[in-house]
C-alpha cells in the first residue's frame, strides 16, 4: 500500500514539472521569437530571390575588376614536359689496387677541374718507380761498355787484327743491350703512370654525389661501383619530346637561327629559365611518334637541378600585332568560350570569342574583340548581359576580402 501511494506522488511531480515548462512566460516568448525569425527568414528570402533575379540584368550594381584588350607581339610555341640532365657526367673509379689512404672532398661539394679528390697509398708504386730505375741504370752501363767494344773492334777489324765474325758478335751485344736499355725506359715511364694513379683528380667543374668509399678502404681496378660520380650542372640539358608533325617547323627555325626554349619550373612559372635548342634526334621514335631534342641553360643561378622534370616551351617564331587578354576573362559556357565585354554605359555584354591559345597568363584572341576594349577580369560569376558594373580600383578587392573576413570571425563569435 505504501508503494502505491509512492508511485502516485512520483508521477504528479512530474505532471507538475511538465506543465510548468509547457505554459511558463519564457517559453511562450522563445515561440513569439521563432514566428517573427520565421517571418524575417521570409522575407530574407525574398530578397536573395530578388538578386538571384538581377543576374540576368537588373538595377544592381555589381563591382568588378576589368583589363584591357592589348595588341602586342606574341610567340608561336610548342609545349612539352621535359627532364633536366647534367650537362656531363663522370665516374671516378680506380685503374690501380691500393688502399684509400685520403679523400680530399665533402660529398655534394662543388669542385673544379684538376682538384684532387683521392690518394692511393703511393709506396707500393713508388718501390717500382725506384727498381725500374735501377734497372735502367744498370742496363746503360753495360751498353756503354759494349758499344766501346764494339768502336774498338770496328777499328781491330779494318786492320784485319780480330776476324769479321768476332766483330760481328760483339755488335749484335750492343745492338742487344741497348734494346734492353729502351724496354728499360719503358718500365720506368709505366712505373711513374702507375703511380700518378694513385692521385685521382676531378676532369670537370661539377658536383660531387655521394661518396661510396672512405679513407681505408681497399680498392681494386675491376670494382664494379665508382667512389664518386661527379654531375656538371652549369650548363646543364633539359631533355624533351614533341611530336613528329612538328619537326618540319623545328627545322625551319633552326634554319632563320638559334630557337629560344623556356623552362618553366612548377611552383616558379614567373621565373622561366632561358636557354637554346642545341640538339635534334637522328631519329623518329617509332613507338611513341615523337623526336627527342636537348636544350642547353647556362644555369648559373642553379635553379636546374638534374632528374628535375619542367615544363618546356619552344618559341619558334613571333606573330606580331596579336590581340590578346587575360586568361582569367575568358568563360567557358556549354558550346563556346566568351568574355564580358564593359560598355560606356557600365553595363556588360557577352559576347562570344575564338581563343587561338593560351599563353602563361595570356590568351591570344583570334575573333570576338577589339583592341582598347574592356574585359570583365574578375566579378563574372554575379553577371548576366546588361548587368551594371562598377569598376573596383586597384587593392579594393583586396580591402572587401578583408572585411569578409572580419564580418565571418564576428559572426563566429556571436554564435559562441
Amino acid at each position: 500500500m505504501k508503494r502505491f501511494f509512492w508511485i502516485v506522488g512520483v508521477l504528479i511531480v512530474v505532471a507538475a514539472v511538465v506543465g510548468y515548462r509547457e505554459y511558463s512566460p519564457g517559453n511562450q516568448k522563445k515561440t513569439g521569437v521563432q514566428t517573427e525569425e520565421g517571418a524575417a527568414g521570409g522575407t530574407s528570402g525574398g530578397r536573395s530571390g530578388g538578386r538571384s533575379g538581377r543576374r540576368g540584368g537588373g538595377g544592381g550594381v555589381v563591382p568588378v575588376t576589368v583589363a584591357s584588350v592589348v595588341q602586342k607581339s606574341v610567340p608561336v610555341e610548342l609545349t612539352g614536359i621535359g627532364t633536366v640532365e647534367p650537362f656531363s657526367t663522370v665516374s671516378i673509379r680506380v685503374q690501380v689496387t691500393g688502399t684509400i689512404q685520403n679523400v680530399h672532398f665533402k660529398e655534394g661539394q662543388d669542385v673544379k677541374k684538376g682538384d684532387q679528390l683521392f690518394t692511393i697509398d703511393p709506396r707500393p708504386f713508388e718501390a717500382a718507380l725506384k727498381q725500374a730505375q735501377a734497372v735502367l741504370a744498370k742496363d746503360m752501363s753495360i751498353l756503354e761498355n759494349a758499344r766501346e767494344q764494339a768502336r774498338r773492334y770496328a777499328e781491330l777489324v779494318k786492320k784485319e787484327y780480330v776476324s769479321r765474325e768476332q766483330y760481328d758478335q760483339i755488335q749484335a751485344a750492343a745492338n742487344a743491350n741497348e734494346a734492353a736499355v729502351e724496354a728499360d725506359r719503358a718500365a720506368v715511364e709505366n712505373a711513374k703512370v702507375q703511380l700518378s694513379y694513385c692521385r685521382l683528380y676531378s676532369p670537370v667543374d661539377g658536383r660531387t654525389g655521394d661518396l661510396l668509399v672512405d679513407e681505408g678502404n681497399l680498392v681494386r681496378t675491376n670494382d664494379a661501383t665508382p667512389l664518386v660520380t661527379i654531375n656538371q650542372i652549369t650548363p646543364i640539358y633539359v631533355t624533351f619530346s614533341l611530336p613528329e608533325q612538328t619537326l618540319s617547323a623545328i627545322k625551319e627555325g633552326m634554319a632563320r637561327g638559334k630557337i629560344r626554349v623556356r623552362a618553366i619550373i612548377p611552383q616558379e612559372e614567373n621565373r622561366p629559365e632561358l636557354g637554346f635548342l642545341s640538339f635534334v634526334d637522328n631519329a623518329v621514335d617509332r613507338t611513341t611518334g615523337t623526336i627527342k631534342l636537348k636544350a642547353t641553360f647556362s644555369n648559373s643561378d642553379r635553379r636546374l637541378w638534374p632528374g628535375q622534370f619542367v615544363k618546356v616551351a619552344v618559341t619558334l617564331a613571333d606573330e606580331p600585332n596579336a590581340v590578346v587578354v587575360p586568361s582569367q576573362a575568358i568563360q567557358t559556357g556549354q558550346d563556346r568560350q566568351q568574355v564580358f565585354i564593359v560598355k560606356s554605359d557600365s553595363t556588360v555584354e557577352l559576347r562570344p570569342v575564338v581563343v587561338n591559345r593560351t599563353i602563361a597568363n595570356d590568351a591570344v584572341i583570334d575573333k570576338g574583340v577589339q583592341p582598347g576594349e574592356q574585359v570583365v577580369t574578375d566579378g563574372q560569376f554575379l553577371l548576366g548581359p546588361g548587368s551594371k558594373v562598377q569598376v573596383k580600383k586597384e587593392g579594393e578587392g583586396e580591402k572587401d576580402g578583408v572585411r569578409a573576413k572580419r564580418r565571418e570571425q564576428k559572426q563566429k563569435e556571436v554564435e559562441s
